[in-house]
């Protein structure tokens, strides 16, 4: 750790030097300013650190001196520098865990009805608010994308955007299979029943994250429609996307052009490809963390809303929450937060694992 430390505060002083002597080209000093701003956190926390580690070391020769007091008042250092060191160390082994370039990013979520008919197309959109209640508590903007609605208040697909910095960060954890179970309103016998809603979180990507060559790819345009076909637009400005090499197909209807369409469908594209690319690359490399609920794979349950108990449990962590009108109000930052936690711990123990290879 020390010397990846010291690698930094050699980086972020380097930078500093650079900015200096570069004053006039704005554009190098914009790059080398934004790198030092990444690096200013675990800059500042080392070499606090380090000062720290000083103070302990004077303490400590001090603490061995024949004058009783000065001894005493060394020792009463010590027990005060050392729970900071700790607590400063462990900071930065957190500060040090590689993070996820796509944290910062806006999401694209996907929820769809699974199992259940009509239950889980309600479950979908009562899903699709929770999220949205989420955002808005974080003052984050929210933009949908595309519906399917059932017609009774439920949907077979939306799609919405979340914009806001560290909306990924905040979403990821939510790509799975949330189950629900509950009597429904035309239940007449009591029976509980059990639906799937699944939801996916894709971090909004940029051009020159993913290229698609216009080759690959299969533009339809159509005219879009309203719920039960009305509103139909006397121009063809929806458009659908068909990626053919991977089959994925994208369609895009709620913008007024056929451009905005066109741009937001492309947009949509490229963030599934690269989650398609991201989920390769985990599935070779993080076998084991995922291995945790069967293999993590989009196909299994990862939370249960119950109902009758109004119960929310989170199968990943094993954590439930007994206030289920309150996480479908957008409390869901224990899961959160404990998933978070779950996750740096386990990069932070794979780094660790690297260190000493």
């Amino acid at each position: 750790m020390l010397e990846k430390l010291q690698t930094i505060q050699h980086r972020y002083n380097e930078l500093s030097r650079l900015i200096e002597e570069n004053v006039e080209d704005y554009q190098k000093v914009a790059e080398y300013a934004k790198e030092r701003a990444e690096l200013e956190n675990i800059y500042q926390s080392s070499m606090r650190y380090q000062a720290l580690q000083n103070q302990l070391e004077q303490a400590k020769e001090l603490s061995s001196s024949d004058d009783a007091e000065f001894s005493a008042l060394a020792s009463i250092e010590i027990e005060s520098l050392t729970p900071q060191i700790e607590t400063l160390e462990k900071e930065l082994k957190s500060l040090l865990v590689p993070k996820d370039p796509r944290d910062d990013r806006n999401v694209f979520i996907e929820i769809r009805a699974g199992a259940g008919g009509d239950e889980a197309g309600l479950f979908a959109g009562e899903l699709m608010r929770m999220y949205m209640h989420y955002a808005e508590q974080r003052k984050w903007s929210i933009e949908i994308i595309s519906s399917n609605e059932t017609g009774i208040g439920g949907y077979k697909e939306v799609i919405f955007m979340v914009k806001g910095r560290g909306a990924y960060s905040r979403f990821k954890f939510e790509s799975g299979v949330h189950r629900v179970q509950r009597i429904p309103a035309t239940e007449s016998s009591g029976r509980i029943h059990t639906s799937t809603v699944t939801v996916a979180v894709m971090a909004e990507m940029e051009d020159v994250d993913i290229q698609i060559p216009e080759s690959d790819i299969e533009v339809d345009v159509f005219r879009s429609s309203g719920a039960g076909g009305q509103n139909v637009q006397k121009n063809a400005t929806a458009i659908r996307i068909t990626h053919k090499p991977t089959g994925l197909v994208v369609a895009c209807q709620d913008e007024r052009s056929q451009l905005q369409n066109r741009l937001r469908a492309m947009s949509i594209l490229r963030s599934r490809l690269y989650d398609l690319e991201m989920e390769r690359v985990q599935s070779e490399r993080e076998e084991a963390r995922r291995s945790q609920v069967g293999t993590g794979d989009r196909s299994e349950k990862i939370r249960t809303y119950n109902y009758p108990q109004s119960r929310v449990t989170d199968h990943r962590i094993n954590v439930s929450s007994h206030n289920l009108p309150g996480v479908l109000g957008g409390d869901i930052d224990q899961f959160i937060d404990e998933l978070s936690l779950r996750d740096e711990t386990e990069r932070l123990g794979s780094n660790s694992g690297d260190d000493e290879d």
